[in-house]
Formats: structure tokens, sequence, C-alpha cells
């Protein structure tokens, strides 16, 4: 199946792909009765939690309370659905006629269950480390983008306050990057003029450049 070349994984035991996109309307209009995605769904969600919590807390020195928030954010039915018309998912599902009758192959609830039920597919025929192969990808994009509601954008936050100083400049630095391309770390410094006045790290060079912005609020008192 091309779904596999999408999502860069082959299944050794196909039954788990089936399951994830069949909807429990097909299953129900069939004869013989057919496993259908809902068990899948529930498992997926549970590793889908784990591998976006593990990543933020490896990623960001935020406080539990914002670690929640920024995971909340990411893996919300919005974000899941629109993973899921990534990969063109919708197109693979398996639906009852009443569901396919109704828009269901683009319901946002839908999309994100099957999205979620795949996950698990993974997780179930490769463990762990391959379920965090195909959900990574999507998670980094997903706090990359800056415009993820929960999370406080520190760089333009510090921006502010120092532009009520026409004068002053803020730049930011990289200090340092290591580790394996799979596994980066960077370390990046912001300057005031030329004076350091933070620094971050992080597994891109945008969340380190925020974690340093939030270590010069901290430190400005803000």
């Amino acid at each position: 199946m091309d779904l596999e070349q999408k999502i860069g994984y082959v299944f050794r035991d196909k039954s788990y792909l089936e399951t994830a996109i069949t909807h429990s309307s097909y299953a129900n209009e069939m004869k013989n009765p057919c496993p259908y995605n809902e068990r899948q769904e529930f498992l997926g969600d549970a590793v889908l939690s784990i591998i976006v919590s593990d990543y933020l807390f490896k990623s960001f020195h935020l406080a539990e309370g914002d670690l929640t928030k920024l995971r909340a954010s990411i893996v919300c039915e919005k974000s899941l659905c629109g993973w899921a018309k990534k990969i063109d998912l919708g197109s693979y599902i398996k639906l009852g006629k009443g569901e396919e009758n109704t828009g269901g192959r683009q319901r946002p609830s839908i999309l994100a269950d099957a999205f979620e039920a795949l996950i698990a597919a993974v997780y179930l025929d490769g463990g762990m480390e391959k379920a965090r192969d195909f959900v990574l990808p999507f998670a980094k994009e997903a706090v990359e983008n800056e415009h993820a509601p929960a999370f406080k954008d520190y760089k333009t936050i510090l921006q502010e306050i120092v532009q009520q100083n026409p004068e002053e400049k803020l730049s930011y630095v990289l200090a340092e990057e290591s580790g394996p391309d799979h596994d980066k770390r960077f370390v990046v410094q912001v300057l005031l003029n030329t004076n350091v006045i933070g620094t971050g790290e992080g597994r891109s060079k945008k969340a380190a450049e925020q974690m340093a912005a939030k270590e010069a609020l901290e430190l400005m008192g803000e």
C-alpha cells in the first residue's frame, strides 16, 4: 500500500494497518464482522502523548503548566486532522455508505481518530522507536510553528522590550552545536549590543533561541 511509503514504514503485520483505516461505520455494514479502529485509537492517543511529552520535556526547560499547555496545543484534534491530511489519510479510510455520503472522509474527528489508530498500528508492529520516528517530524513542525497558541513567543516579548530603546540592538549567536543528525543539540546566546544576556539550549536553533530569550527575560525580571 502506498500509504506505507507516505509514512515511511512498512508493516510486517498488515492487519494493524487495515484496522487503523477501518471506521466503525464500515465494519457495521459488513456481513462478517471485522475489526475497526476505535481500540487502536485509544492506544495511539496514549503513545502520542508519551512521545510528545518526552520530546517537550527534553527540548524545553519550561514549567509543568507551560509544558501541559504546549502538549495540549500539539495533540489536539485540529493538529491531528492536519497531519492526517498531509499524508492524505482520508482517501484510504474505509467508511460505511452513510458516512461516505455525508462527507465523512474529510470530517476532522474521523481523520484525527484514524491518525491516532495509525500511530498505534506502527507501535504495535514495530515498537516505540518506530512510532517515535513516525510522530516526531509532525510534532517538531508543530512546535517550530511560532503561532502555536500555548507557546509563549519569548523572542517577540524580548524584542518589544528592547525596541523601547532604539539605540539598543538584539542578536542571536549559535554558540554550540552537537550530536548526530537525528538528535542535534543547539546552544544559542542572545546579545544586547555586545553583552550576552541569555543562553538557551534546544533540539533546533529556533527552540534554543526561544530559551535564550526566556532566560534574558527572567534576568530582566520580566
